[in-house]
């Protein structure tokens, strides 16, 4: 199939007037998070879900998706960037500020994925939606031969319409017809935000295990809880689900163990869970067939869901980085204080996130800050709603 291109649908760029007082970060279009780089020079969304990220970059009221710059400087500025690495960095697409399925973006994010894939690259690249994905859309996916393609579908099964106005019925349907097409891309169920009181009955439950069918992998995680997406819940009498705000995902851990309670297989020891997993770098790289490119194997009580199979497979491709060589690297990104790696991670001061993650996935090995870390058993997440070590229940 011939590969759409925009020329007769690029969106309006904006304009130097209509990007003067926006989040610096909003108009930088490159960025890296968590699962690697991220590609957002389309910003604006209809959708309206109340906990968006949008929220934090001040850009919640922008409905209508317009373009920072053409797609072809935008992927020229995501290639000389000096985090890039050809045929190992994760790329990540329009997962910031719009959504990449929305008929208005679609043509861009097929756009990008013909730029790179013209490259002879073989990234690792995450498309996340919730809108609607068609059988053309697949043929056009499956295209992209180099890439190593994901799409994952957002799918909450929230049924409050000032919090999710998106009927979650679209996600289902896209998850199955993007499975029943899926060649030479692979698609997960990313079931998310699970939210006490507003999707975590028995009957949302089950509903996402019977999704879980329909995709290469699940990956389930819970609510980004700031300070700013309270502010939106209260302005609009929406129900608090917490009460207090945290830096990292919220997933209380009854929430958790009722997940993993509902996706247990009785009898089957060797995938008691199935195709289930806690990281999205971990389902990323179950669905392709390749070790976990964040290294979570070296926090053992996040694999213990994954399959032997898969948990093999990252054993064998987890190593334990060089101090030196580490160090060499941490320094030249401006770290302070003394860089350890124990068993778990590597351990640093003075880094941002971004740049803590661009380590992490040049090593293959976790790395933390030694000012937020990782508490054992909360994979990452926020205290709220677990128990300490001693059994007492964190703020």
């Amino acid at each position: 199939m011939e590969i759409p291109t925009i020329a007769s649908r690029a969106l309006p760029l904006l304009t130097p007037d209509q990007t003067k007082g926006m989040n610096p970060e909003l108009t930088d279009p490159v960025a890296y998070r968590k699962s690697g780089i991220s590609l957002n020079h389309v910003i604006g969304c209809p959708l309206d879900c109340g906990y968006c990220v949008r929220h934090l970059f001040q850009n919640f009221e922008m409905k209508v998706p317009r373009a920072l710059m053409s797609d072809e400087e935008a992927v020229a500025r995501l290639l000389r960037h000096p985090f890039f690495r050809p045929h190992a960095t994760p790329i990540q697409l329009f997962n910031r500020a719009t959504d990449p399925m929305l008929p208005a973006v679609k043509g861009h994010t097929f756009n990008v994925l013909r730029l790179l894939n013209e490259q002879g690259l073989t990234n690792y690249v995450l498309i996340i939606t919730r809108w609607r994905v068609t059988p053309e859309d697949c043929a056009v996916l499956n295209s992209f031969t180099n890439l190593r393609l994901t799409i994952l579908v957002t799918h909450s099964g929230i049924d409050h319409p000032q919090i999710e106005p998106v009927d979650s019925s679209i996600a289902a349907t896209s998850l199955r017809t993007l499975y029943e097409h899926a060649e030479h891309y692979r698609t997960i169920l990313y079931w998310r935000p699970i939210v006490r009181g507003l999707n975590d009955t028995d009957e949302h439950l089950s509903r996402a295990r019977d999704l879980s069918r329909y995709a290469h992998a699940t990956v389930f995680t819970g609510l980004f809880f700031k300070d700013e997406i309270a502010a939106y819940y209260e302005a609009h009498g929406l129900p608090m689900p917490y009460d207090d705000t945290a830096r990292r995902k919220i997933t209380p851990e009854i929430a958790e163990q009722r997940i993993l309670d509902a996706f247990r297989k009785p009898g089957n020891s060797k995938t008691p869970y199935g195709h289930l997993f806690r990281k999205t770098s971990c389902g990323v790289a179950f669905a392709h067939q390749e070790a976990d490119y964040n290294g979570h194997y070296g926090i053992q009580e996040v694999c213990s869901i994954c399959p032997l199979a898969q948990i093999t497979l990252c054993k064998e491709a987890w190593v334990r980085p060089d101090l030196a060589e580490v160090t060499r690297h941490a320094r030249a990104l401006g770290a302070t204080g003394p860089v350890e790696i124990d068993e778990r991670a590597i351990i640093v001061e003075g880094l941002d996130g971004p740049t803590r993650n661009y380590l992490q996935q040049v090593f293959g090995f976790q790395c933390h800050d030694r000012n937020n870390p990782h508490l054992y058993r909360q994979h990452g997440r926020a205290p709220i709603g677990w128990e300490a070590e001693n059994g007492t229940p964190t703020p």
